[in-house]
């Protein structure tokens, strides 16, 4: 799906206007395919991964956590609400604009060791 399909011109200006230059990276990402739902089976369990510039980065969308570094340093500071990797996501599941990666179980550990890696630097 084309994401721009399902936002319209008002509401894309209104979220800009909201968040700025983060809504704009954000929404690229959405537009280039970078965010992922990983569906391990046969749990059902899901995980939200964002392919950012450096990495890709963890985001529990319940939580309104992200392993970016922005989350951290400005976030966590609340400089800011959110890191563009948490509306990357936000924006993909509410326009059904992410690719879904199905996985099983037993590679969960193994994907989990390597995002925390990233994250760790």
């Amino acid at each position: 799906m084309n994401p721009r399909e399902g936002l319209t011109q008002q509401a894309w200006e209104l979220l800009r206007g909201v968040f700025g230059e983060r809504f704009e990276k954000a929404w690229d990402l959405v537009r280039q395919g970078r965010v992922k739902k990983y569906v391990f089976q046969p749990s059902g369990r899901v995980l939200w991964v964002v392919v950012g510039q450096e990495a890709e980065y963890l985001v529990y969308r319940y939580a309104g956590y992200c392993s970016c570094s922005d989350f951290y340093f400005r976030v966590l500071n609340q400089e800011t609400a959110y890191c563009y990797h948490l509306l990357a996501q936000r924006l993909a599941e509410s326009l059904e604009a992410y690719q879904t990666v199905k996985e099983e179980d037993r590679v969960y550990p193994a994907l989990m060791e390597e995002w925390k890696r990233v994250f760790a630097g």
